[in-house]
């Protein structure tokens, strides 16, 4: 299928930015819906789950944990399998991973085995298929990538919106074992996602060329050297910090509007109002930054959205009403979808093509362990303190600090580095683009030239050209 050699980033194949990419963009957004939004639209059955146990609901809320934690954690597998088999073989292995693991889970008869059925082999199946559809993205897309990465994103509110429903339906038709078991089959179609993805066809060769190019030194399997990039480091560093905090809002806004004596219901409501606003704020944002002006200067605007969305945890801590909470929604669900839309492509633009199926698993696994410690530890202060303003405001102040040491490092690292390849392997292919691209001219004017002194040295006879089989018309 040449998948490894695709995976290696072809020097001289542009990204066709449109065509066949658009069918890629499509199985992107399917799969960053079903990543994003199945571990949340399980939750539909833990009622059932604690039932038919007898168990309490921080035993089944560790199957959402669970999910979660293999999706981020899984990150440096996922680089490595991409890097050695391609994406295309990974993401059709991942889907069945996906629905297997749900299929197996109906049939469980113990929490313990859903954890390790639904939870780690649907997590691991997740993450197998999230990871290199977004490296495929970078590939096919290039000049309308931050327009892609937001439609692409924009699958996860979709999904989100879909599932819940979906599930509270299946729930109440079949049961658990039956929803769980059509889930499984609805994630069979990661499988077909995968299949869309098709690799890159790197630039015919002469046969001449072909031997040097077999010699080609192997791609690391997992490049730690991203270490040395100051913006990779920095990014890293920002989106660790970001995560301790972007997550925390969504989970505890229904719990702080039922405490304010609101209803069930009402409650549920101001999820679907951020996602609704979430599904139209990422491709916006994309769309903005994509723009002549902005790309450039993209990192800013995503210092920006992080900033957006502290100060907007900030002004939520002090709603004392349904409709301060309606309007924290509101504000909370365009600087989310801001946040989603720009996270990777910031990250592509950073470390470039080549370097950035191993960057992303890295910095995966580094919010893995964010995404583990910031919810329980704001559950931790709402049970101490019993407020949610004080959960609101330490969200406000986590996000706010990342966007800072982002945007203080981007003076630093990034504004400089952006002028220049991104790699030496990068910079060498480009300058080995340009020769050959020179080449095919050269060639010809070399060849007519020699074609010119042989007919020059032939030597005349009765004012006529001695002809010779090779060079007569």
């Amino acid at each position: 299928m040449g998948a490894v050699v695709a995976d290696d980033g072809p020097s001289g194949v542009k990204a066709p930015d449109g065509g066949w990419g658009w069918a890629v963009l499509f199985g992107c957004f399917i799969i960053t819906g079903f990543s994003y939004a199945f571990p949340k639209a399980v939750s539909v059955f833990f009622k059932e789950l604690i039932r038919e146990f007898g168990i309490g609901y921080s035993d089944t809320a560790w199957i959402s944990s669970i999910l979660l934690a293999m999706l981020y954690g899984t990150g440096p597998l996922c680089s490595v399998c991409v890097n050695r088999f391609g994406c295309r073989p990974v993401m059709l292995v991942g889907g069945l991973f996906a629905s297997m693991g749900m299929v197996i889970a109906s049939f469980c008869t113990s929490i313990v085995q859903i954890y390790l059925t639904a939870g780690v082999i649907t997590g691991l199946g997740l993450a197998l298929n999230f990871q290199p559809s977004l490296i495929m993205l970078n590939r096919y897309f290039d000049k309308r990538r931050p327009l892609a990465n937001g439609l692409s994103a924009a699958g996860s509110p979709v999904f989100l919106c879909a599932l819940s429903p979906l599930g509270q339906i299946l729930q109440h038709e079949y049961g658990w074992r039956g929803g769980f078991l059509i889930l499984g089959g609805m994630l069979l179609n990661c499988c077909v996602c995968g299949a869309l993805m098709r690799p890159l066809e790197p630039p015919k060769k002469s046969e001449a060329t072909k031997e040097p190019a077999e010699k080609k030194v192997k791609k690391k399997l997992l490049d730690f050297s991203v270490f040395k990039d100051g913006g990779f480091v920095i990014y890293a560093l920002a989106a660790s910090i970001m995560v301790l905090g972007l997550f925390v809002p969504p989970v505890f806004v229904v719990s702080y509007a039922k405490d304010l004596g609101n209803q069930d219901t009402k409650a549920a409501f101001l999820l679907t109002i951020l996602g609704f606003i979430d599904i139209f704020a990422r491709p916006i944002c994309g769309m903005v930054a994509g723009l002549k002006w902005v790309r450039p200067r993209c990192v800013y605007l995503f210092s920006f959205a992080m900033i957006f969305n502290g100060f907007t945890d900030l002004m939520g801590s002090m709603s004392v009403d349904y409709g301060g909470l309606v309007v924290f929604c509101i504000f909370f669900g365009i600087s989310y979808g801001m946040v989603g839309a720009l996270q990777f492509e910031v990250l592509m633009a950073i470390v470039g093509t080549q370097k950035f199926s191993s960057a992303i698993g890295l910095v995966l696994l580094a919010e893995a362990m964010a995404v583990l410690i910031g919810p329980p530890s704001a559950g931790k202060l709402l049970d101490a303190t019993g407020r949610y303003m004080f959960v609101f405001i330490i969200a406000g102040i986590e996000v706010t600090t990342s966007a800072l040491v982002l945007a203080l490092g981007n003076f630093f690292c990034i504004k400089r580095k952006s002028e220049e390849p991104h790699t030496k392997e990068e910079a060498a292919e480009r300058e080995e683009l340009n020769k050959s691209e020179d080449k095919t001219p050269e060639d010809a004017k070399v060849d007519s030239i020699e074609v010119e002194q042989f007919l020059k040295d032939e030597p005349e006879k009765n004012g006529e050209v001695v002809t010779n089989p090779e060079t007569c018309v």
